[in-house]
Formats: structure tokens, sequence, C-alpha cells
């Protein structure tokens, strides 16, 4: 994982400092979004500050390492970028959330660009499917 790391800062064009290691460490960790609260609380430990987690955040995303997830919560979630295409399906009810890799977008794509009198291309999608899962069903 360490070269794995060390590459995506340096195809970046970050330096491989003790906190962006340590962020990506526990993105590594987690292949559910995260919010900055969480990745916070795993790193203060390593005397990594909180506004040090949200400008390391940002400009993560700024060079396309993460991405924002909306899940619909009290606070934006990231994920790797880098990962496979996926999509999330949330619980309205606990929070739950599960990836699933099904995606049939780009038929709609296909189909919304040809409606459309405005756009041409379609770069990137992002799918969040919201519900209720099964233990909150059973409530």
């Amino acid at each position: 994982m360490e070269q794995q790391t060390l590459a995506i800062l340096h195809n970046a064009n970050l330096k491989a400092t003790a906190p962006r290691l340590a962020i990506l460490k526990v993105f590594a960790g987690n292949h559910l979004p995260i919010n900055a609260e969480h990745i916070y609380a795993k790193v203060r430990s390593s005397n990594i500050n909180e506004a040090t987690v949200y400008r390391t955040l940002a400009s993560f995303e700024e060079k396309g390492i993460v991405k924002q997830v909306d899940l619909r919560k009290d606070s934006t979630y990231y994920e790797l970028a880098s990962g496979h295409h996926h999509h999330h399906i949330v619980c309205t009810d606990c929070g739950k959330v599960e990836d699933f890799e099904s995606c049939s977008v780009d038929k709609i794509s296909d189909k919304v660009l040809s409606q459309s009198s405005k756009f041409s291309v379609i770069k990137e999608h992002s799918l969040e499917l919201f519900g209720t899962c099964n233990a909150c069903v059973k409530k």
C-alpha cells in the first residue's frame, strides 16, 4: 500500500508529507465514503490537526485524488477517485451505506443528450440511491 500511496501523491505532483500519507492510509482502510470528522479521529494521535485534514482533503479533491459523495448527511463525504466505478445506496433511516456496481447510466445519458439542446457531452456521473435497509424495514 505504501508504494501505491506514494504513487498517488507523485502522480498528483504532491509531496509525500506525513499528514498526506496518514490521510490516504485512512482511505485505504475504508471502502465506503468517509467524512473529515472520521478521518480526523483516525489521525489526530499522529499530531495532525483538524485544519490540516480539511486543507488536505481540499487539495486531494483539487488534484482528483478524492471526490465528494452526496449521501444527504450533515457533513461532506469523500472517497478515493481512483477506485473502481461504483455507486451507493443509502438507508434514509439509519444511514447505512452500501456500494453497488451495476450501472446503466450510459443508456440514460445518451437519451438525455439526444433531448438536450444545451449539452453535447457528459464527462462523468454520480448516482446515489436512497431507501430503507432490511434491518430498518423490520423495525
